[in-house]
Formats: structure tokens, sequence, C-alpha cells
């Protein structure tokens, strides 16, 4: 058995255009880690996060990326008449299961929310390596098996350790969201474990260059860049500038580029008959692109800070008409449900919109799950 291909491979694993997928895919875990080595004394135990900060990193990346899912659903005519049931289903069952849970406590809300959030970032970073490693068919399956358990890994290890730490400087949405018990021989025997596998991982690379004279760089990087961001975040740095830049950074950059990368070719048909998609695809396309989910992301914000938060008013004086003392109770029972259902309309239609068929050797259409969720 032997697989005929170029000894670094690079050019059959390219999602889009090599600069956009280097930029915006590849690079970013880099570039933040990059930034903490320049400028540490901004990260080390760092319990609150600045304004400028905030805006940047939640706003303009984790909030707006939640609505650059819009590209391949909702803006879509395809997309639309394929899903149009669970597109039209998920976001008021996501509505309807938030009131439940506000119902019981809101404390039971943002702990089944954070754990929700944990599974699609987790999974992001799996499919995301799955789709570099597409072009992989004839590699041994126990190698596969090995990229597989090594995401897993890079992911699942640092929040294991979170949660078998005493309390952090940092939350994953609010505090209290995660059931934290410190366990420390736990912990050890969990650090053992991923530094095994780790080393599992690194012999199989080599194994790989000694019996098949192949390297998926784009592959390595993608699970070398979940690696060092998800532990230095985490497990390394006590602070929550270091926690949010690397977690929403190294998962909302790639998701934005992806959904432009691929909602740009699923919907080129569309440029000949809708005056939206031909300005997308026109030179300031990109810059449409952002400035939509930015200003979803900006309206969605105002009204959190509006009716629930009020941290930032001067940030939102535009909402200042709609302010009011906080809501009690009764009210945000059903209003964080509702600001809450695009976060996660977009955790859960991801599951469809990922979702392609396959044909091989002449075969029947087999559904092959992607999951960048």
């Amino acid at each position: 058995m032997s697989v005929q291909q170029p000894f670094i491979s690079f050019t059959k694993h390219w999602l889009g255009k090599p600069w956009v997928d280097i930029l915006f895919i590849i690079a970013p875990p880099f570039l933040c880690l990059a930034f903490i080595a320049i400028f540490p004394q901004l990260f080390h135990d760092a319990k609150d996060i600045p304004v400028y900060w905030w805006v940047i990193l939640v706003l303009l990346i984790d909030v707006a990326h939640v609505y650059s899912t819009l590209f391949r659903t909702y803006f879509s005519k395809d997309s639309w008449q394929r899903y149009r049931r669970p597109m039209t289903l998920i976001p008021l069952a996501s509505f309807l299961f938030g009131v439940l849970l506000c119902s019981v406590s809101m404390a039971l809300f943002w702990t089944v929310m954070a754990y929700i959030a944990v599974f699609h970032f987790i999974r992001q970073q799996y499919g995301i390596m799955k789709l570099y490693s597409r072009k992989e068919e004839q590699l041994p399956a126990w190698c596969k098996r090995v990229d597989v358990l090594t995401i897993y890994t890079a992911t699942v290890y640092p929040i294991l350790y979170w949660h078998f730490s005493s309390p952090r400087n940092f939350n994953w949405f609010v505090e209290g969201d995660f059931i934290i018990k410190e366990l420390p021989g736990v912990r050890v025997f969990f650090t053992i474990l991923y530094a095994l596998i780790i080393a599992v991982y690194v012999g199989k690379e080599i194994f790989l260059v000694a019996r098949f004279r192949t390297i998926n760089v784009l592959r390595i990087l993608i699970i070398a860049g979940t690696l060092f961001s998800w532990y230095m975040g985490i497990v390394y740095f006590n602070g929550d500038l270091a926690f949010t830049l690397l977690n929403v950074v190294a998962h909302g950059i790639p998701y934005m580029a992806l959904i432009w990368i691929f909602s740009m070719r699923e919907n080129k048909a569309q440029q000949q008959r809708s005056p939206f998609w031909k300005l997308m695809y026109g030179p300031l396309g990109m810059l449409l692109f952002l400035a939509v989910i930015f200003l979803f992301a900006f309206l969605e914000e105002g009204l959190w800070d509006t009716w629930v938060w009020q941290d930032n008013g001067r940030l939102f004086a535009l909402f200042s008409d709609f302010r009011s003392e906080r809501l009690n109770a009764s009210w945000l029972k059903f209003i964080v449900p509702l600001l809450a259902m695009p976060q996660l309309t977009h955790y859960v239609i991801d599951g469809f919109i990922w979702r392609k068929r396959s044909n091989t050797s002449g075969k029947a259409g087999e559904r092959e799950m992607t999951a960048v969720i």
C-alpha cells in the first residue's frame, strides 16, 4: 500500500483561496498566542476585560459570528427550500426550551447553555480538522482515529481541568455556570493521559512520514493551534482576557471564514437573479458581510444591556429610550430566552447546514457529517 502524493501536501487541502485559509482559519490561534507572548502582563490572572477589548472580542467576533450563519440559512434561497421546516421550528423550539429552563431557575438556564456552547466549540474544531483531512482517504483507518482522538483531547482535557480545579478567574457565560469540584488526583490522571495521547499523535505523524512520505501541513496546524490555544487559554493562564482572546478568536474568526467560503460557493447561482447576492459577489462583498453581522450583534447586545445586564449604558446609548429598571423574574424568564434564541438556534441549526452528501465509486449517495457545529 502506498499513497501517491507530494511529501508536503498543501494544494489539494485548501477550502477556499489559500490566503483566506491561512489568514482566517489557520492563523488566528497562533496570532493570539504571539500577541500574548509580546504582552504577557495583560493576561496573567486578569479578572476583568476592559470595554474596548469586550467590543472587539465579544461584540464583533463572538456575537457577530452567530449571525454569520444567516448567510448559509435564511439569506440563502436554496438552503431555505431544503431546510424550511427545521429553520422554522428550531428558533421556536429554542425559545420554548429556554423559557422552560428559566422557569425552573436562571442558574439552570446558564449551566445548560454553557455546556451546549462547549459542545459546539469542541465540534467545530473536530469539523475543521475533518475538512482538512477530506483528501486522505487512502491513509490507514487507525491514523484517522488518532487524529480524532487528539482533536477531542485538545479540547476536552482543558474543560476537564477547569472542572476539577478551584474556581478560575473566568466563566463561560456567567459565574457558577460550570459545575466545579476540585479533585487534584483526577486532574493529574487526565494530565498524564493528555500527554500520552499527544505523544501517540506525534508518533503517528512520524510513521506517516516514514511509511507514506506525506505531511498534511494544514491538518497538523489545525490540531496544533487547537492544542495550544485551548491549553494556554484555560489551563496555563488564569485570566479572563487570555481565555476570551484565545477562546473567541480561535473559534469565531475561522467560523466566519468558513461561512464566507461555503456560502459564496453555494449561492453562486443566485448572483444572477438576486440583488443581494450580486452585492455579495462584488468587490465590497466581504465588507457588506461584516457590516450585516456587526449590525445584528450590536442590536442584540444593546437589548441584552438594556433589559438584563445594564453594564455598558454609554456604549448602547441608542437604546436609552428602552431602558428601565432591571426586569423582575417573571419577565426575565421570557426576555432572556428570547435574546438567547439566535445563539441557541446557531448551535442547533449548524447540524443541518454542515451536512453533506457524497458519492463514492458510483454507489448511492451516503450522508457524511462534516460537523462544523
